[in-house]
């Protein structure tokens, strides 16, 4: 994220490379670099004649490196902007001659998702040289919710632990469905406000008692009652809790677990840093340690696993997959 702001600031600046070469798994930061470019290099009396946006399914790549090397008319630059460029995957390599010596007044921007090139070719070497190479990497569960906190924060938000948490078990990982309903919330909500589990549940339609959240701690506190109450509505609502999600949870958990039991030092700091989880949490971990001694979280481990092949449909015999989470529970509280 500090290395997506020092980017922005350089364009802003006016500190402009020749070629922007934008890859990786996580598309949000590719789309918010290529988007500010396209919307703040070029004044609008400018984008008529010096703007151009291309497809990869469209074009190819001597097309682009074509309008590239073309002079900007009344201009300083000119802007070109190749979207969806993993289209040209077969030929990206092709840009490797143009990076070389790339039109000084073209400011040409590739939008490379969900793939990298490879570093050990010409094309990452030159680029490297000549322009910037920027990877947006995927982010894993346990970061994204200091991500939420890191993109409230600036607008005057705040957000509680077990808020975030919800947004990343309905929403996973990806940061532009996870961006798109914390715009939806700060419209609604004034500067200021903290988002909590009841403002998601009313605004987003998350439940904040009926949720995987909600199930691993009861089965960390071994509340057989209320575990057995969300697998009820799990049931009840299938599509919305699908079980292979729960099992991935739950088996994320339960291997978290194990680690602990490892662990010499159990202080909540080290312990925090340790399992890449909130210290919100550290208690929660610490209690179900005691609740599941390493024997048993070994055995869960494997009923898990035998779980997530069943959820899938292997060797389930049709059963409905709300009767094999309730199946599942028997087997971890038992």
């Amino acid at each position: 994220m500090d290395d997506v702001k020092q980017l922005v600031t350089d364009i802003k600046n006016k500190n402009l490379k020749p070629i922007y070469f934008l890859m990786g798994e996580e598309p949000y930061y590719i789309d918010k670099i290529s988007d500010y470019i396209e919307s703040n290099v070029l004044a609008e009396e400018e984008k008529g004649f010096n703007q151009m946006v291309f497809y990869g399914r469209d074009v190819t790549v001597e097309d682009v490196i074509s309008n590239a090397k073309r002079f900007p008319m009344i201009a300083e630059r000119q802007v070109v902007i190749v979207k969806e460029a993993q289209d040209l995957s077969r030929t990206i390599e092709k840009f490797a001659a143009y990076a070389e010596n790339p039109q000084p007044t073209t400011v040409l921007v590739v939008n490379y998702k969900y793939k990298k090139i490879d570093k050990r070719k010409a094309l990452y070497k030159t680029l490297k040289k000549t322009g910037i190479v920027y990877e947006s990497k995927k982010l894993y569960d346990n970061q994204v919710p200091d991500w939420i906190r890191r993109v409230l924060t600036p607008k005057g938000y705040k957000i509680t632990p077990k808020a975030s948490q919800m947004l990343v078990e309905f929403l996973g990982t990806d940061l532009s469905k996870i961006n798109n309903e914390l715009e939806k919330l700060q419209i609604i909500l004034p500067k200021d406000s903290e988002i909590t589990p009841e403002i998601i549940e009313e605004n987003i339609g998350i439940s904040k008692d009926y949720n995987n959240f909600e199930l691993r701690k009861a089965v960390g506190m071994r509340n057989d009652t209320k575990a057995f109450k969300i697998a009820n509505y799990f049931a009840e609502n299938p599509k919305d809790n699908p079980m292979v999600v729960t099992v991935s949870l739950l088996f994320n958990f339960f291997s978290q677990l194990l680690q602990l039991h490892g662990l010499n030092d159990r202080s909540p700091r080290n312990v925090a840093s340790a399992l890449r989880v909130n210290p919100y949490f550290v208690n929660e971990y610490l209690d179900a340690a005691r609740n599941f001694p390493m024997r048993k979280v070994s055995k869960v481990i494997g009923d898990l696993r035998e779980f997530d092949v069943k959820s899938k449909g292997v060797n389930s015999n049709a059963v409905p997959q709300g009767d094999l989470l309730k199946e599942l529970l028997v087997r971890i509280l038992r």
